[in-house]
């Protein structure tokens, strides 16, 4: 998705049709933790995890795409997001500090990455042993979910491409109208 999507993902009935709040809540961070918003867009998911960390945690904010970045980085100041770091990523590093994070979030970014293997051990890296890498992305299981079939995963291909390079799933959750939360662990 472009700088050109970037209404998408700030409008106004995402909360209302997604549940992003539901979704951090579900994450169980603590106060200190440190996470990256892996694919950032805007940073509407930055932000809820800015909140939920506190201002003794850290939330790394990655994107591959200057002009999202600079948007993200426009929010970042207008919020005063003073634990939030953004980062331009490529498409095969997201250019995170080893072994520093207790969370690594993607929503919707998954079925996008151009080099998913490469990134996920980018990843891997980043994460503190017993790290949780989360997947957030529409259910292709479910047909009633109003998105494109190539912009969903189904738990058992996000398995697939996730468990060989060295991450174990931990546990599915469906709490979310359109989508589901894939937790893995280092």
């Amino acid at each position: 998705m472009g700088a050109a999507g970037a209404p998408w993902l700030d409008r106004s009935e995402r909360e209302a049709e997604e549940r992003p709040s539901l979704a951090v809540k579900l994450l169980r961070l603590k106060p200190g933790d440190t996470v990256a918003d892996v694919g950032a867009g805007t940073g509407y998911y930055t932000e809820l995890l800015s909140r939920a960390v506190g201002p003794s945690g850290r939330v790394y904010a990655t994107e591959i795409q200057p002009a999202m970045l600079r948007l993200l980085e426009q929010r970042i100041q207008r919020r005063k997001l003073a634990n939030v770091i953004p980062v331009l990523a490529s498409e095969t590093d997201p250019h995170l500090p080893r072994e520093s994070l207790d969370l690594a979030l993607l929503v919707d970014v998954y079925h996008e990455l151009a080099h998913p293997q490469q990134m996920l051990r980018r990843l891997r890296e980043a994460l503190k042993p017993g790290g949780r890498l989360v997947l957030i992305e529409f259910r292709k299981e479910d047909p009633g979910v109003p998105i494109r079939e190539e912009h969903k995963m189904s738990v058992a291909e996000a398995r697939a491409e996730v468990e060989p390079e060295g991450f174990t799933f931990e546990r599915v959750l469906n709490d979310l109208p359109w989508q589901h939360i894939l937790i893995f662990r280092r």
